[in-house]
């Protein structure tokens, strides 16, 4: 494990822009998903499910890579209260990141559905083919994508609110790896 850089390592920063680009793309997918009834869900289908397979190998090496890597500290101005919701919205975002991927998993081995990735490979059931376990899940998933889509949205408010009032360099330290 490495000291405390005055930054985010690069690999960090790499994972932690792709990963937004790829939940928030997930999140819109998702939306669309629910709301047609179009052929286009087919489509919108076929790509969430290996998007989400994708997010769950990234959060794993972004886990990795944080012990590799481990962040830098907040400014000693930063206020008691907003350090802990910093660590708690991070511990958040961690558990949503593992917990919705291998929750719609679980509900769509317990739907009989397969996870296809490309072509014919695809991923093995986790759960049993079980409508008694689909219904739970999928409120689940569904209720555990509206908070991810909160969380991110107080997330991306931190990090204007650091970047445009408080300029101490937390987000800079995530842009440009390198504090104001």
């Amino acid at each position: 494990m490495r000291p405390h850089a005055p930054g985010f390592s690069l690999p960090s920063r790499l994972l932690h822009w792709l990963m937004a680009a790829l939940i928030l793309a997930m999140l819109f997918i998702g939306v669309g998903m629910v709301a047609t009834v179009s052929d286009r869900y087919v489509l919108l289908l076929s790509i969430h499910r290996p998007l989400g397979v994708a997010i769950l190998v990234l959060a794993a090496l972004r886990l990795v890579n944080r012990v590799i890597h481990p962040p830098p500290p907040l400014p000693a101005s930063l206020p008691p209260l907003q350090r802990v919701a910093a660590h708690l919205s991070h511990v958040l975002l961690y558990v949503l990141m593992f917990a919705i991927p291998l929750i719609g998993w679980g509900m769509q081995s317990a739907g009989g559905y397969p996870i296809v990735l490309y072509g014919q490979a695809q991923l093995p059931p986790i759960l049993p083919h079980s409508a008694a376990l689909y219904a739970p899940l999928r409120a689940a998933h569904t209720v555990l994508a509206f908070l991810l889509f909160a969380t991110v949205l107080a997330h991306f408010a931190a990090a204007l609110y650091h970047g445009l009032i408080r300029r101490d360099g937390v987000l800079a330290a995530m842009t440009s790896g390198k504090p104001q």
